[in-house]
């Protein structure tokens, strides 16, 4: 893949119930699910199309006694995960999972940076299949978020580990919401957390095309819609939702101010909201 490195490459759901997450996820964003199961490993891959979007698997027991909960996790491409896994143990971060080899595709690792927020490592062994789609498909992640305890020390963390470059925002809130770039692309911002939230953590929202109708699904799968929709420049809105099982993620697109379920536009001044993506 071409310049992957420091480029969010692939999604994954550690959910308490696979099924569940099935079918709330493909009704809310119209994938497909396949099985991509191998033997002693459940997996599954949610599709669009030919097009794998995210994977999705079963949280160990193990794995839930230590306190973890349902969530996205974001996979970052390295062009050396050992030596990235390295430069994380020495910035103080701490490896989760340690580098291991996927079959001869992939080798990947996993780990929470200083503030304990989740994210992962990953390093292609052969060449990918097909390229990546663009930012802005339906039902691709079209945008990341870190919502930190610390926005500085969070930039000085990332910027190391990954080479990502701070872009500067046409925007007096430029501090406030801090915009980065990987390849000359600008790919995800960071933002304080307020107090209310007990843990840092990343977020990933979904192009969902009407973002009103997506929100809908939401909540008639049985999820919860925690802020939105709110408004972000280039004239998109985004809204922040948890599903079933509680893992949260946002959903981005258009408006249709006249159609029947229109939502109305959140209070403003919530510090978790997205304040700019420009």
């Amino acid at each position: 893949m071409v310049n992957a490195h420091g480029r969010f490459v692939w999604y994954e759901l550690i959910t308490t119930n696979v099924q569940a997450a099935k079918t709330f996820y493909t009704k809310v964003m119209g994938w497909s699910a396949w099985d991509a199961s191998v033997p002693g490993r459940s997996y599954t891959f949610f599709t669009v199309g030919k097009s794998t979007v995210s994977g999705l698997l079963h949280m160990s027991d193990d794995v839930r006694k230590m306190g973890t909960e349902p969530g996205w996790i974001g996979y970052v491409a390295v062009d050396d995960v050992d030596a990235a896994a390295d430069r994380v143990t020495r910035l103080g971060g701490t490896l989760h999972v340690p580098p291991r080899s996927f079959s001869d595709f992939s080798r990947f690792a996993t780990f929470v940076d200083p503030q304990n927020a989740r994210l992962a490592l990953l390093q292609w062994l052969k060449p990918v299949p097909e390229p990546p789609a663009e930012a802005g498909a339906t039902g691709r992640v079209g945008w990341q978020e870190l919502i930190a305890a610390d926005v500085d020390k969070a930039w000085a963390f990332y910027g190391e580990l990954f080479g990502w470059q701070r872009v500067d925002a046409d925007t007096g809130e430029a501090d406030a919401y801090r915009l980065f770039s990987a390849a000359g692309q600008t790919i995800g911002g960071m933002l304080s957390m307020p107090e209310t939230m007990p843990d840092p953590f990343w977020r990933y929202y979904f192009n969902s095309g009407d973002v009103d109708a997506a929100a809908r699904r939401v909540k008639a799968g049985g999820g919860r819609i925690l802020d939105g929709p709110s408004e972000v420049p280039g004239g998109n809105w985004v809204v922040q939702c948890a599903d079933p099982q509680g893992a949260v993620f946002g959903l981005e697109g258009k408006r249709d101010p006249h159609a029947i379920g229109y939502f109305e536009q959140a209070a403003p001044g919530d510090p978790s909201a997205p304040r700019s993506r420009r």
